[in-house]
């Protein structure tokens, strides 16, 4: 019998076979915090005796203030305690408005085939490069970055097959909303998710990043894909091509589910609120008046997810009343898109634009809605309160559906827009 994905990369970290339902102990590669988890582990550092004492490996610990330019004094202080720890124990560090913790792992230090723990349960995004990745609270961070060790239950694991080819208006996003209908959200709960297909292949890593990232908000433990030339390529592209390496999954392995998903059949897709399973096609949801579009976060502020919505708003104004708020993951996504013209694009279209930040996506930043308003978001969860206000309604999408709604007003399919 062969192994999953997870099986063979913690088999290799091991030393030795290892199968799904085992407890190990295993080496972290990389770890990071944010500036969510990133202050409560400082104190617990403190608390425990450690704050003195060195991580297990400063090059490959990173602290990283993802929500962005700071709104109030207090999270000023949060700010500057992790700033202030970091420095002081020689980790790498990121200021507030140069992107997502995530995008900096993934763009500057990931290897492929890595275990890696981060402080934030989006930790599922780095599986994209056939790693072992999940998010952890900030008391096991500590074991973490103190140790560079912690504890896993090895996943069972769900093989989920794409195939097919993504018809006109139909994105990697689509194929993750189309999944949560499936598992809803508790079927898949300490899984591991992996993808394989045809469909899988031909997507771009941009694509592959936004399946990964949402692995999480289907429960899963970890989602992860196998690596090929599409992976090289942005390695590459990244300046580390030495980073890459092939990592191939067993036809044989066993697995618990097989799901199949034909790509082929699929159409722009939405999740009503307030659960990301209550998905439904963009073209019924056709009379859903929106007051705000959010383009960004860690799963679709990429520089594919900026480009799909230029096309559409090319040329174009944002409906009267409709507020279009486009937040880049990353410095990298931010220049690629002031470079070619993507963000003058949308800026004439009517685009607010902010430095790279998580936005409204955890409610703590700027673009928060307001009693009673509706908004259609390309982020990762739409439950009561996620953006801040919990008297506010949100839906999601892909980039492309996100900007055709921002053009009329209205929840819109955006074959119905495209040219």
């Amino acid at each position: 019998m062969g192994q999953t994905l997870v099986e063979k990369i913690l088999s290799e970290k091991m030393g030795r076979e290892v199968h799904a339902g085992e407890t190990v102990v295993v080496n972290v590669d990389f770890a990071a915090l944010h500036d969510g988890s990133g202050p409560l582990l400082v104190r617990l550092m403190k608390e425990r005796g450690y704050d003195k004492s060195p991580v297990f490996d400063a090059s490959h610990v990173l602290f990283a203030n993802e929500f962005g330019p700071v709104p109030t004094k207090e999270i000023a202080n949060e700010h500057a305690l992790c700033r202030d720890y970091a420095a002081s124990h020689g980790c790498h560090w990121e200021e507030g408005g140069t992107g997502h913790v995530h995008a900096h792992v993934y763009e500057e230090y990931l290897k492929c085939g890595s275990v890696c723990i981060v402080g934030d349960s989006h930790t599922t995004v780095h599986g994209a490069f056939g790693c072992f990745a999940t998010g952890c609270g900030s008391t096991d961070m500590v074991a973490v970055t103190r140790f560079g060790k912690t504890w896993i239950k090895i996943p069972e694991t769900f093989r989920i097959n794409v195939t097919g080819k993504l018809p006109r208006g139909v994105y990697s996003k689509d194929i993750m909303l189309k999944l949560a209908s499936i598992i809803q959200s508790d079927q898949a709960i300490y899984k591991s998710l992996e993808f394989r297909g045809d469909t899988i292949a031909s997507l771009s890593m941009d694509g592959r990043l936004t399946i990964t990232s949402m692995g999480v908000d289907v429960g899963a433990k970890c989602a992860i894909m196998e690596t090929d030339g599409h992976t090289r390529s942005f390695l590459e592209q990244m300046g580390r091509a030495e980073d890459y390496r092939e990592i191939r999954g067993d036809e044989q392995a066993n697995y618990e589910r097989i799901i199949d998903i034909d790509a082929a059949q699929l159409e722009p897709l939405v999740s009503k609120p307030h659960y990301l399973e209550n998905v439904d096609l963009a073209k019924n949801c056709a009379q859903q008046k929106v007051n705000m579009v959010f383009i960004g976060s860690c799963t679709n502020g990429r520089v594919e997810d900026m480009h799909a919505a230029a096309e559409i708003l090319k040329g174009k104004k944002v409906a009267p009343g409709v507020r279009l708020l486009v937040i880049p993951n990353s410095t990298y996504v931010y220049k690629e898109c002031l470079r070619d013209g993507t963000f003058l694009t949308l800026a004439e279209a009517g685009a607010m634009i902010e430095a790279p930040n998580c936005g409204p996506c955890m409610g703590v930043h700027q673009g928060i809605p307001c009693d009673g308003e509706v908004v259609l978001a390309t982020q990762n969860r739409n439950f009561k309160g996620r953006m801040g206000n919990p008297k506010a309604s949100i839906y999601l999408s892909s980039p492309a559906t996100a900007a055709a709604t921002a053009l009329t007003g209205y929840i819109t399919d955006p074959r119905e827009v495209m040219e």
